[in-house]
């Protein structure tokens, strides 16, 4: 029996603003505050709440046949928390159904995965975080920031705990391999792949619209009869692509939703099922290891990781910002964190390439690659000195995270002492208290007991008394 896993991505970047050369060390605010509450609402507006009401209202008309997975990067979830926080009200009532899987990815959407193997794991952690304050859900699969995968990424990813992970079905790795079956990493045969598949995801999240395509228009019927004439052999059907897809690459007057509000009765009629991804890892056997030598992704023609680090400014904007990622991490200073998971997200490399090619990019306020790296390189010019006034460079990592394990410890020693100062203290005033009630009940035994008055004669009788007389 075949089966669907569909998938969608939600993630909103912050628009840095524009900062000058002159800036640096005046100001530490880089973010376009305007732009980031005009695009998250834009978004939730056109694309974000119509979608999310359809598949609620699939979930309600299939019940538990239907099956959809999510996952959102961190910094997305904070501009939703801000500017459309009913999106994430829909998302808990999609959670609620039971019908939702919510999986683990980078909270920065960055490309710590590909330098810093302890940075993409403290990123990972923090989203997973967010996913159980949100939705009580703890991810057992992961997706890494727009899909990027290699045999070493997922290895750490099974060696941090997950399942499965979801990847790019790229031609250049499946080689004469179908998307269609399940795979395991080549370092860690217990963590299970599941394979996007390219045309079928591309066919609703770019094509859809595009009235010169050859499979224009798209019907869900034909679609999934597509579907289930793949080989017997060939069971699972991994669609994956942006939320923003439906509403946005895909505009609503293109029928896009009711295109997807059919697919479920289509699928029905063929035998087709619906699938999580951890449904489908629990359920399914590999059927052997992909090797990833080198890294892909879901992102250009190339599916690799060129159009972030293909040039040598997006390589030294790169290499600069984690230049400092190990003494981010260990110091740990709140502020400094934020701007951090902001200056991570990869879109900001995206904006500085020189690719021909680049499908779905609008640089903003950005008129050119150059541009773009040299508004980064200037904010990230101030990050960098903020980091090393904290902490200075004379003072190497290890010294550095001895020296903040002292004081978070002697902070910790201070704070139990305070405790117990506060213990004793309010031990000491019930002690006095009792013995306060207790001094007041000895003055009042000591005390001599009053006579009772002498009781007067009535003035009648007191009158006849003085007649006998």
């Amino acid at each position: 029996m075949k089966t669907i896993c569909l998938y969608f991505e939600i993630h909103q970047i912050i628009h840095l603003k524009r900062y000058r050369f002159f800036d640096i060390g005046t100001d530490h605010y880089y973010y376009d505050d305007f732009e980031n509450e005009r695009s998250i609402s834009d978004i939730a507006e056109r694309s974000y709440m119509p979608a999310l009401n359809v598949l609620q209202q699939m979930i309600q008309e299939h019940g538990k046949y239907f099956k959809v997975a999510f996952s959102l990067s961190g910094v997305g979830i904070e501009q939703l928390e801000m500017h459309a926080p009913q999106v994430l009200e829909k998302l808990q009532e999609l959670n609620n159904t039971g019908c939702v899987e919510f999986l683990a990815e980078p909270y920065s959407h960055g490309l710590s995965a590909l330098v810093n193997e302890e940075c993409f794991a403290a990123d990972v952690k923090k989203q997973m975080a967010k996913m159980q304050e949100y939705f009580g859900q703890t991810p057992t699969v992961i997706r890494n920031s727009s899909l990027i995968y290699s045999d070493e990424i997922g290895l750490q990813a099974s060696q941090m705990g997950f399942k499965g992970m979801l990847t790019e079905g790229a031609k250049h790795v499946l080689g004469w391999k179908s998307p269609h079956y399940v795979y395991n990493c080549a370092l860690a045969p217990n963590l299970k792949l599941l394979l996007r598949d390219v045309n079928l995801s591309d066919d609703i999240s770019l094509r859809f619209n595009n009235s010169e395509w050859e499979g224009y228009p798209l019907f869900a019927d034909n679609y999934i009869d597509k579907i289930a004439s793949l080989p017997d052999e060939e069971q699972v059907i991994n669609i994956f692509m942006e939320l923003s897809a439906l509403g946005i690459a895909q505009p609503l007057s293109s029928n896009i939703l009711q295109f997807i509000n059919a697919l479920p009765a289509c699928a029905k009629q063929k035998g087709i099922t619906f699938a999580t991804p951890t449904e489908i890892c629990m359920k399914t056997k590999s059927v052997g290891a992909l090797d990833v030598p080198d890294t892909l992704s879901w992102v250009d023609e190339e599916r690799d990781v060129s159009c972030w680090l293909g040039n040598p400014m997006q390589r030294e904007a790169f290499n600069k910002l984690y230049s400092v990622a190990d003494r981010v991490r260990i110091a740990n200073d709140p502020r400094i964190n934020q701007d951090w998971d902001y200056l991570q997200a990869s879109n900001n490399f995206r904006f500085m390439t020189t690719k021909p090619s680049n499908v779905g990019l609008d640089r903003g306020i950005y008129s050119s690659p150059f541009d773009a790296f040299t508004n980064y390189m200037n904010i990230l010019g101030d990050f960098l000195n903020r980091v090393h006034t904290l902490y200075p460079d004379e003072i190497d990592n290890d010294e550095l995270n001895s020296l903040l394990t002292t004081i978070r410890n002697q902070g910790e020693e201070i704070e139990m002492k305070e405790k117990e100062i506060l213990r004793l203290q309010t031990k000491i005033e019930k002690i006095e208290a009792a013995n306060d009630k207790l001094h007041e009940k000895i003055d009042k035994a000591k005390a001599p007991a009053k006579k009772a008055p002498a009781k007067k004669a009535p003035a009648k009788k007191a009158a006849a008394k003085t007649e006998k007389k």
